[in-house]
């Protein structure tokens, strides 16, 4: 039964987190049965509005300090608070589609800052319309691919996987619609995390990281044996592995355990006589390198070669949805032109024939950009075109399942992994030098862009699914939102180009395009790449798959950093605390429940407040003591904070009743 009576809502049905049993189906708010305001020229002009206000903020922010924010969440809190402000009835259709159009904006920013920048460090020219057919091709690339494996991700996986950061959108637009205690509960949690987060980041009265070094022996582990435990003390993140909940959270951190407390310190221990640096781009001698360092030179190289070999995986399991979309589209295209039309509302996506057709001109197009654009030469752009498609195609369900399980996307490692791909390829067939490393960046550029907004359109889509919303809607009106992000993303690296510059004293920090500069110089003068360690991630992969450990999430945990990691572990935990402490399974599920609702609150007052943060230090306050903010002091009272926000959500949590 929906969750909707007389177009008051009154939350998200009871299974929409669970798995459901033979026969059971998912009725979301907004019934099948009905149509509901979603286009509107209210939701596209304020989607349109937001895709190129948080397009040109995530760039700069991204280039300053190296990380996008999720853009999907602040905008489903502006998109509620619109709604209110205007008295608009029945908006929950509308909201959707503000935030599916404005989300754009964060995919495609992730995409063209992690590669596109590298042209200007290398010295290397990069034209506006390179940067924006680059984007625009990934980005469409990226909704074309995925949409034949919305049912599967959405649909028949419901409740196996925890989609953290649609949860937490979801519980936001809700709890906008329906008012209430609920939504008390969410802005009370949103105003704790974000305050904490904004201190965080804007004042530094605390770290945001806790390590062993605060104190001596943890300090004689770390500098001697290389062993060091590190803690993001955020809430956002804390957030974030409570809805991942604690079976992913642990085997995410079981990679990352194993990549800090056991590859580490081997390459330390065998590294330590070496009189030489080892390893492609390596500047300084093993034994002179932190476990910081280790673990960026060498270690996460093998997290990325598990990361490629989970996807080869991912790719031979759904063969068979793979082979059944195929077959789709040939019958759709070749006779049965009307069986996406028999389809109820919340189960139709875009006809087969118009995916196939959009791939194939897509492809022509991209073809065409790449020989008049790029290469100037046919069959380097036939090169060109294969590594996009087959590379944005195999990793399409890499990508998506990483945001599935866990919310992050590692996409600059499957970006570094096309880079090395494209170099060896493009060299092979006589393609080096400048032309070559521009060629190579701008193929990762599509890659790149494909792969981000294959992972982010995955949950917007679920975030549809779970609201009743019609997916056929949502993905025609991306491409728009793909187009004006493209658009504004391209103007916006050429201005900061020009005011900044990413290199010098003064540029850009520009992290991620900087290490792609890093990786592609030596691979044009053929150098090698690091295979052995790829190799060893991918055998990982395989042994882990044949133990029935899922080898993407603990490959993701050997990729992403340890402080990442460990709060996801906590938030894991006290998820699983609050659900099993009574005997009434009734009282365990309100527990549960209200525990998602702070930890929705907890990610997006974080993503919110992280963002006016940062805009307050472009405008120049910053009133972070460095010196203060790095020392082992401020790291204890970061431990004894974080320590106060877990009691908060378990005590909170532990509130929950099943009247409510």
């Amino acid at each position: 039964m929906s969750e909707q009576i007389s177009g008051q809502v009154k939350g998200l049905p009871e299974n929409a987190y669970k798995e459901l049993k033979e026969g059971e189906e998912y009725s979301p708010i907004m019934s099948p049965q009905k149509v509901y305001p979603e286009i509107s020229t209210y939701s596209v002009i304020w989607g349109l509005i937001m895709a190129v206000l948080f397009s040109a903020a995530a760039a700069y922010l991204g280039l300053k300090i190296g990380q996008v924010f999720e853009a999907a969440i602040p905008i489903a809190i502006i998109a509620v608070g619109l709604s209110a402000a205007t008295k608009r009835k029945n908006a929950l259709g509308e909201n959707v589609i503000i935030q599916s159009i404005g989300q754009n904006s964060g995919l495609i920013v992730a995409g063209a800052i992690f590669t596109i920048p590298a042209l200007y460090i290398l010295n290397l020219d990069a034209e506006f319309f390179q940067i924006f057919l680059a984007s625009a091709f990934g980005g469409i690339l990226g909704i074309l691919f995925l949409i034949p494996f919305r049912k599967y991700f959405v649909s028949e996986m419901h409740g196996k996987f925890p989609f953290p950061e649609a949860t937490a959108t979801t519980e936001v637009l809700v709890a906008g619609e329906k008012g209430g205690r609920q939504a008390l509960v969410l802005v009370v949690s949103g105003l704790i995390g974000g305050a904490y987060d904004f201190i965080i980041a804007t004042f530094g009265w605390w770290s945001e990281t806790f390590t062993t070094r605060v104190v001596g022996f943890g300090e004689t582990l770390a500098d001697k044996f290389k062993l060091v435990f590190r803690l993001n003390v955020g809430a956002a993140v804390t957030g974030l592995g409570y809805i991942v909940g604690l079976k992913y959270s642990a085997i995410i951190c079981a990679g990352s355990f194993v990549a800090w407390y056991l590859l580490i310190p081997i390459v330390s221990y065998f590294g330590s006589g070496l009189t030489e640096t080892f390893g492609t781009g390596a500047t300084k001698l093993i034994s002179a390198m932190s476990a910081e360092e280790i673990f960026r030179q060498y270690v996460r190289h093998v997290g990325i070669g598990g990361i490629a070999m989970a996807g080869i995986i991912g790719i031979i399991r759904s063969s068979k949805i793979i082979k059944s979309a195929i077959s789709l589209g040939f019958k759709e295209i070749f006779g049965k032109k009307h069986l996406n039309e028999t389809q109820i509302r919340t189960q139709r996506d875009l006809p087969m024939k118009i995916i196939v057709v959009g791939i194939v001109f897509t492809a022509i197009l991209l073809l065409v950009f790449f020989y008049m654009g790029v290469v100037y030469d046919v069959g380097w752009a036939l090169a060109g075109l294969l590594i996009v498609l087959i590379i944005s195609f195999l990793f399409t369900t890499v990508a998506a399942n990483a945001i599935a399980i866990v919310g992050t996307n590692p996409v600059s490692g499957m970006t570094l992994m096309t880079l090395i791909l494209s170099s060896i390829i493009l060299t092979s067939v006589g393609l080096k030098g400048n032309s070559g490393m521009i060629a190579a960046l701008i193929i990762g550029g599509v890659v790149c862009t494909a792969l981000s907004m294959a992972g982010g359109f995955i949950t917007d889509l679920k975030i549809g699914y779970w609201l009743g919303s019609s997916p056929y809607k949502q993905e025609r009106w991306k491409f728009l939102g793909v187009l004006v992000s493209a658009l504004t993303v391209g103007f916006v690296i050429m201005i900061l180009n020009d005011t900044y510059g990413f290199v010098g004293e003064g540029s850009l920090v520009a992290p991620q395009a900087n290490a792609m500069a890093a990786v592609i110089q030596p691979l044009m003068a053929q150098q090698p790449a690091p295979w052995t360690l790829y190799i060893v991630g991918a055998i990982l992969a395989l042994v882990l798959t044949m133990i029935r450990v899922p080898a993407l999430a603990f490959a993701l945990g050997m990729y992403i950093p340890l402080e990442l990691n460990t709060p996801l572990l906590v938030g894991g935990l006290i998820a699983h605390f609050v659900s099993t402490r009574s005997k009434d399974e009734k009282i365990n599920n309100a527990r549960r429940e209200r525990g998602t609702l702070i930890a929705s609150g907890f990610i997006a007052g974080g993503a919110l407040m992280g963002v006016v943060s940062a805009f307050l230090r472009y405008a120049g306050y910053n009133w972070v003591s460095t010196e203060w903010f790095e020392s082992h002091s401020a790291e204890l009272i970061a431990l004894i904070m974080f320590a106060l926000l877990c009691s908060y959500m378990i005590w909170d949590s532990l509130r929950g009743k099943p009247e409510e």
